[in-house]
């Protein structure tokens, strides 16, 4: 379906959490957020832990609970009653789902914007293993620590991720590009996901069509495993949705926002 324009937020508006992905942090949705809040939105863009500005280093997250502790805190301090919407990206999805999973009370819906989407039949890692990523060029990996990291090197992001996206927020993401990990040896040792908490979450897929990472594919894939309201797609995309494609993502958000809260 084509993007609606930037919803302009209902009375009493419920409030949008964005939650960035591996090597990221809530810097890269400074574009969508300034749409939104333009529009009248709520919004909170944090870092997650050893990401963006947040001071600690890796070690200091050492599972993936850890390192999404400042998304489950941010749910946690909402008000009585209060409901967010979570709009995870990329490996934000798996964060998006723990915040389900912890607070499922809390969560007006869940959005995966090209982005991990587990299911509440296999261990948490499965869809994180299952990717067949063939390539990942120039980028760093250590698995001789805990957690095991990534970087993910500048060719990579500028070929695989960033391709679509304007060269200025390219060059933005290699002065801010952290290392940080997909925590698979921890979540395969988690159990499913519930179906009655997390798997009950009002859940919204945006696919991107020209993704190079998670491909379209891999996306519908993991739908078609867990799922959804609706599927919802951006054709133009890259992976970096956000910046190749602010003002569509903005629009589906802030409709999903409208809608569903």
């Amino acid at each position: 379906m084509s993007a609606p324009a930037v919803a302009t937020a209902a009375e009493g508006a419920t409030r949008i959490i964005l939650v960035h992905g591996t090597g990221h942090g809530g810097w890269c949705w400074y574009r969508v957020a300034t749409l939104l809040r333009a529009a009248g939105h709520r919004v909170a863009a944090p870092d997650l832990a050893a990401s963006g500005a947040d001071a600690r280093r890796l070690r200091d997250a050492p599972t993936f609970e850890d390192y999404t502790r400042p998304l489950l805190d941010a749910l946690r301090g909402l008000p009585g009653g209060e409901r967010a919407v979570l709009v995870g990206h990329s490996f934000g999805g798996m964060s998006v789902a723990l915040a389900a999973e912890t607070f499922p009370e809390k969560v007006a819906a869940a959005v995966f914007v090209t982005a991990f989407l587990p299911d509440c039949a296999n261990p948490r890692s499965h869809v994180i293993e299952k990717l067949a990523l063939a390539d990942w060029m120039d980028s760093v990996t250590d698995a001789e620590h805990v957690p095991a990291s990534v970087f993910l090197g500048p060719e990579f992001r500028r070929r695989k991720l960033y391709q679509l996206s304007p060269p200025e927020d390219y060059t933005l993401s290699q002065s801010l590009a952290r290392a940080s990990s997909y925590y698979v040896a921890d979540l395969r040792c988690q159990p499913p996901f519930s179906e009655a908490r997390y798997g009950a979450a009002r859940k919204v897929y945006v696919v991107c069509g020209q993704d190079r990472a998670l491909v379209e594919p891999y996306q519908r894939a993991m739908v078609a495993g867990c799922p959804v309201a609706e599927v919802r797609e951006i054709a133009g995309a890259d992976h970096m949705a956000m910046f190749s494609a602010p003002a569509e993502l903005a629009g589906h958000i802030a409709d999903v926002a409208n809608t569903y809260a």
